[in-house]
């Protein structure tokens, strides 16, 4: 299973990139899944439900499933949340495994940056950040990459994780 991230402030445009990334990467006959750090108040329950319901009187595990998909809710209630390498282990096997919102991951990554979020670039502090996709210039020694071109992206992605 290969893995490949993206790094970047709130704002910068990671979601709508790997939203755009995925059909190419589908489309070229892989299997793809995501994981994705969000913030510690997410919820993909719904107050009312069932599941909700049963969560909320104490239990710590609640599996949701039906004829076209299942999800496990797991509530830490207080203990440490598990480290990204836990977190990976999860995952059913697959050919590429997308990864959102660890910025710190050991893990190859694009940075995706722009210069309206205020923020700074990462990269010089990751070492494991291997490319910038930006809409502006960056002075980087990294390749630099058309934040527009999801083609160029993905191609950039499938050569350096060589699924290409």
């Amino acid at each position: 299973m290969k893995t490949f991230g993206f790094a970047g402030w709130s704002g910068s445009g990671k979601t709508t990139l790997i939203e755009k990334l995925i059909p190419r990467f589908v489309g070229a006959g892989l299997r793809v899944s995501l994981v994705k750090h969000a913030h510690h108040t997410f919820d993909v329950d719904q107050a009312g439900k069932d599941s909700y319901r049963h969560r909320h009187a104490g239990a710590s595990e609640i599996l949701v499933t039906s004829s076209r998909r299942w999800v496990l809710m797991h509530e830490l209630r207080g203990a440490q949340e598990p480290s990204f390498d836990d977190q990976v282990k999860r995952m059913s096997p697959c050919d590429l495994l997308l990864v959102e919102g660890f910025k710190f991951a050991p893990i190859p990554k694009l940075e995706v940056w722009r210069e309206t979020t205020g923020e700074g670039l990462l990269h010089p502090n990751d070492s494991h950040i291997v490319a910038v996709a930006s809409d502006s210039k960056v002075q980087t020694k990294l390749p630099l990459l058309d934040l527009n071109d999801d083609a160029a992206i993905a191609a950039f992605i499938l050569s350096h994780l060589e699924l290409a």
